[in-house]
């Protein structure tokens, strides 16, 4: 049975310990090899079917991150079964020791309510359904490679200063679907610049300090409203041919970095923008009503769920 134990000194799987970035080879030779990979456009995750775990990497070389899902849920990088061994935090076993101590929790951001401590280097969040725990993430707590990198460049003053079309532009009635187009457009195609980049519009970004790994776990509310108002010319509808969702797409990993691919932030209400992008042919949705997938069918849309 697989042992992952956790103190504000180490972090080990089955007495092997771990640092961030942890090496995939390294990994492997505690999990074995992973039963799937999903390899997306800035990012891959691992899947470990029986193991119930998952881990995120950008280079496919190093993880950035380690997910232990306590519920199966309905994501195409989803493990298909729970995780089935012990997660222990300091010798006590986590379900109880959360049972125990939620009120206390130490090192608890200020203004979280999903519970994340910070030990030592490790940052560690505790996501809830209810009064249990449906996930837990292990990850480095200053992303030292990705910020050094972006402190070699100066990230020029204009860059996502959001500026007003010379061309027609597509006025959206539903933000979700925006949301879908803009993955296309933007992360999928190129066609869409500039390219967002979360942990540079961070440094950008002129009127206050974001703090990623501190408001990482929920909505950024400056993120969410470049979303909102960055403009679409008229011209690049006709390049959407497909709406494909999943919680590991590039955009929602930007609008909310620590998220667990279940938010219904997202969710699209409504199919009235379809009628701009007369050449989408198919459609795969995670975040998205009943009524939207069975309004696509009936025009002729082939959509279906993750």
């Amino acid at each position: 049975m697989l042992l992952i134990y956790l103190s504000s000194t180490d972090f080990q799987i089955n007495n092997v310990s771990f640092t961030f970035p942890i090496e995939i080879e390294k990994l492997r030779s505690v999990l074995v090899e992973a039963d799937r990979v999903n390899i997306l456009k800035n990012n891959s995750i691992y899947t470990w079917d029986e193991l119930g775990i998952l881990a995120y990497s950008k280079d496919g070389n190093n993880i950035e991150s380690l997910c232990v899902e306590f519920q199966v849920k309905n994501y195409a990088f989803s493990p298909k079964n729970k995780f089935s061994g012990t997660f222990n935090l300091d010798n006590k076993e986590i379900r109880s020791y959360y049972k125990i101590n939620k009120k206390n929790r130490i090192g608890l951001f200020e203004g979280d309510t999903s519970g994340a401590f910070v030990f030592n280097d490790m940052s560690v969040w505790f996501n809830f359904e209810g009064k249990e725990i449906s996930m837990i993430q292990v990850k480095a707590f200053n992303l030292e490679v990705h910020n050094n990198e972006i402190e070699k460049n100066v990230v020029p003053k204009d860059k996502y200063v959001i500026k007003e079309l010379e061309d027609e532009e597509i006025r959206f009635v539903d933000f979700g679907f925006k949301l879908a187009v803009i993955q296309e457009l933007m992360y999928n195609k190129g066609l869409l610049e500039p390219k967002f980049d979360l942990y540079e519009f961070a440094k950008w970004y002129p009127h206050r300090k974001i703090d990623i790994e501190k408001e990482g776990y929920e909505p950024i509310e400056e993120v969410t409203e470049y979303f909102r108002n960055i403009p679409i010319p008229k011209k690049l509808a006709l390049e959407v041919t497909e709406i494909n969702q999943d919680g590991g797409n590039d955009i929602y990993m930007d609008l909310l970095r620590f998220g667990d691919g279940c938010e219904t932030y997202w969710d699209i209400e409504c199919i009235d923008d379809v009628e701009n992008f007369p050449n989408i042919k198919t459609a795969i949705l995670c975040y998205a009503k009943d009524k939207v997938l069975d309004g696509l069918n009936a025009m002729g849309i082939k959509a279906e769920w993750i």
